[in-house]
């Protein structure tokens, strides 16, 4: 069967027709949307590291000891504040006003020294617990970081945050023995803090403030 030109022309039309539409739809489709990751969770009691981690053991140890020492320290001088303020009382009634005053003074001067010292000694075991604490972190992070790597991990969650979960989850034991591994020891720096407005290093004490000349006798 022969078709002529003026058949061919409702098929060409049918047929390009027919492409552009298919090619509209194309178009229009929304590409399939890629498959989700699949959940590879770890949990981490770090309070139960912190715990009972070698180091941090040790840590505590050392501030516990720091701290006794500190409290005898502290506690002999209380008690020398303590003789001289009664012994200040017993000399009222025989100094003159004057020198009881001068007295009064110096010994709240060293009630402030005393003070002070109490404050740096308690500064001194904060800031060493503190940069101990900070020591074992560091590595028990990066001890986590390369177990979630290895197994390909996309959440890690910390066990105070969660209720209910798989134990299989729990890498926390693993955290352990490779923080105990790589961190067995450590010792604590009870440096004391360096104020913010004192140059580095200056360890030069204070100038002594000139003698003050001794009251004449009237006679």
């Amino acid at each position: 069967m022969l078709v002529t030109r003026a058949g061919l022309l409702p098929l060409i039309v049918s047929v390009v027709l027919g492409g552009l539409i298919v090619a509209a739809q194309a178009q229009q489709t929304p590409p399939a949307p890629a498959a989700a990751p699949a959940l590879n969770i770890l949990v981490v009691d770090v309070q139960s590291l912190l715990q009972n981690a070698k180091s941090a053991k040790m840590v505590r140890q050392q501030i516990e000891q720091k701290r006794t020492e500190f409290q005898k320290e502290m506690s002999a001088q209380e008690a020398t504040l303590r003789q001289e303020h009664d012994t200040l009382q017993r000399q009222q009634s025989s100094l003159s006003a004057e020198a009881f005053n001068q007295k009064g003074r110096e010994f709240q001067q060293k009630l402030n020294e005393f003070d002070k010292s109490m404050q740096g000694k308690r500064q001194i075991l904060e800031k060493a617990n503190s940069e101990a604490l900070e020591k074992i972190n560091e590595v028990m992070l990066k001890i986590i970081a390369d177990i979630a790597k290895e197994r390909k991990a996309n959440l890690v969650f910390l066990r105070s945050e969660l209720v209910l979960f798989d134990q299989n989850f729990d890498v926390s034991e693993e955290v352990l023995q490779k923080l105990d591994d790589q961190l067995s020891t450590l010792a604590v720096n009870f440096a004391a803090p360096v104020a913010a407005n004192a140059p580095a290093g200056s360890n030069a004490p204070a100038a002594a403030a000139p003698a003050q000349p001794a009251p004449k006798k009237k006679k």
